[in-house]
């Protein structure tokens, strides 16, 4: 298996994912955002991997 490094687009999705998840952290409230910091961040790493396996995206 062949690892590439992720397209500049999806490195900029994940690391805006990554920083939503940190805000609570940094004591800014996002509360229009349902879901718990430990699934943003899981999404975070799971979009960075999936442009890292996989050619092209």
């Amino acid at each position: 298996m062949r690892l590439t490094p992720p397209s500049f687009l999806v490195f900029l999705i994940s690391l805006a994912l990554f920083v939503v998840a940190v805000l609570p952290l940094a004591g800014i409230a996002v509360p229009s955002i349902g879901l718990s910091t430990v699934h943003i961040l899981i999404a975070s790493w799971a979009v960075l991997a999936a442009g890292v396996l996989f050619k092209g995206i």
